[in-house]
């Protein structure tokens, strides 16, 4: 173990430059002021490794810091891998002593890389703070490491920051193409609408968007699949009815922005001969969400009860995702959907949506009240005009909310339901409205 230690270490204050990057427009946090352990969380390839590298720029640009002050670890690196289930407290304790050996002293920062890797890391991660040496920014590709789902050990010395594939806004910033043009009538407003379709067809994940060939994006992207599907669940949580998580992530992929009845789930597979009870169909079900493969939205209730009783909606928490579909025509108005379902989580709303005799796309819940309704089209046509109307007006009236909101694909203006005046907005120009770069 020493000896995976000390070069695992030495490589890391070897390096000489970071790699170029894509500034990203996450909360910032004044990382040498910190006292809580930061969390850095998101889905796997979304850029949370190129984040911590951004955020220990950003404090040796005062020149207090240098490199030697940093030990950054991958607990994905399989020169550790032998020696995490057997000797996890040991292994973190060997990096420590070998970059004392190495540097003359201690690490000031502790950037400690998909952190989910290292069994116990929660106590792990505890004892490190208590000590109070350390400033500690830890990463992981699961949604435990969400503050609200953070093992008590560890609430109310932590806070995390989501990390998503790039917005609209970064993908714009990466290929240099201003957002000033959003609202004219100009070619720039051109280029933005059809780096907009891209991102729509094939999202956001960083390597995706570096890519120019459609093919080469598609490939990236089944892969990314396959590692969810192979080490984020299947090994992870040691499923054996391998065929069913197969089925179930590509029913996903081919129904997304729909509803997912477990009980329709169950009824579907016995139809096809195979075995599948509701409660593991359940389990799954939140494996993709912990894994960052799905959005998975309740029904509005104001009673959690009922919530939990009924069908979810899903969304993918990339639209590229959706290439991997069998259909053989894109659905525009789910993938319209899904994008806004992203952003939203993004935001950190709290979103569900709103089936009564009408449906409403999305309801966002401040505290214990629903404060908006949006309801998402690719255009409004004299076929569906009156169906997206009276379901966003319907949901507004049930639930006494006042501001209501239309996105679609390039429609703008107003429109009056009843008492209500609702907002029309292209999807692209809310994306980029509400979502500015965000300050310490």
């Amino acid at each position: 173990m020493k000896e995976a230690a000390l070069r695992v270490v030495a490589e890391w204050l070897d390096r000489k430059a970071f790699p170029a990057m894509i500034k990203r427009d996450a909360r910032k946090i004044k990382l040498d002021e910190a006292a809580e352990i930061i969390a850095i969380v998101g889905p796997r390839r979304a850029g949370k490794t190129f984040f911590m590298y951004q955020m220990m720029q950003e404090v040796m640009t005062n020149d207090t810091y240098s490199r030697t002050d940093f030990l950054f670890v991958d607990f994905e690196d399989y020169r550790l891998a032998q020696f995490l289930h057997d000797r996890p407290g040991e292994t973190v304790d060997a990096l420590l002593i070998a970059f004392r050996q190495l540097t003359g002293k201690s690490p000031t920062f502790l950037f400690l890389d998909e952190i989910h890797r290292l069994p116990i890391w929660t106590s792990v991660v505890r004892t490190l703070h208590n000590q109070g040496t350390y400033k500690i920014v830890i990463s992981g590709s699961n949604s435990e490491l969400l503050e609200q789902e953070i093992a008590s050990e560890l609430r109310g010395r932590y806070r995390n920051i989501l990390i998503l594939p790039f917005s609209f806004r970064e993908v714009l910033r990466f290929r240099n193409i201003s957002t000033e043009a959003v609202v004219e009538y100009t070619a720039g407003k051109g280029t933005i609408l059809g780096a907009f379709d891209e991102y729509l067809k094939f999202g956001g994940f960083p390597e995706v968007v570096k890519q120019d060939d459609p093919e080469e994006k598609q490939r990236l992207l089944q892969s990314y699949f396959m590692t969810i599907f192979y080490k984020d669940i299947l090994e992870r949580y040691n499923i054996r009815t391998k065929f069913l998580l197969e089925s179930m992530m590509s029913y996903c992929v081919n129904t997304y922005s729909d509803l997912f009845s477990i009980s329709a789930f169950e009824k579907h597979l016995k139809a096809h001969s195979l075995p599948g009870s509701k409660r593991t169909i359940s389990n799954y079900l939140k494996y993709l969400k912990d894994a960052f493969f799905l959005i998975v939205n309740d029904k509005f209730s104001f009673s959690p009860g009922k919530r939990i009783m009924n069908p979810k909606k899903i969304y993918l928490l990339d639209t590229g995702f959706s290439c991997l579909a069998a259909a053989f025509s894109e659905n525009r108005g789910k993938t319209l959907e899904n994008a806004v379902g992203i952003e939203l989580l993004r935001r950190n709303e709290e979103q569900f949506y709103y089936k009564g005799s009408r449906e409403c796309d999305f309801i966002i819940k401040l505290g214990t009240q629903p404060v908006r309704a949006i309801q998402v089209c690719w255009e409004l046509t004299a076929k569906n005009r009156n169906r997206e109307f009276r379901g966003l007006a319907e949901a507004m009236n049930d639930l006494e909310i006042e501001k209501g909101l239309i996105l679609t694909y390039d429609e703008e203006g107003q429109q009056e339901i009843g008492k209500y005046v609702i907002d029309l907005i292209p999807v692209g120009k809310w994306l980029l409205e509400g979502q500015k770069p965000m300050a310490s």
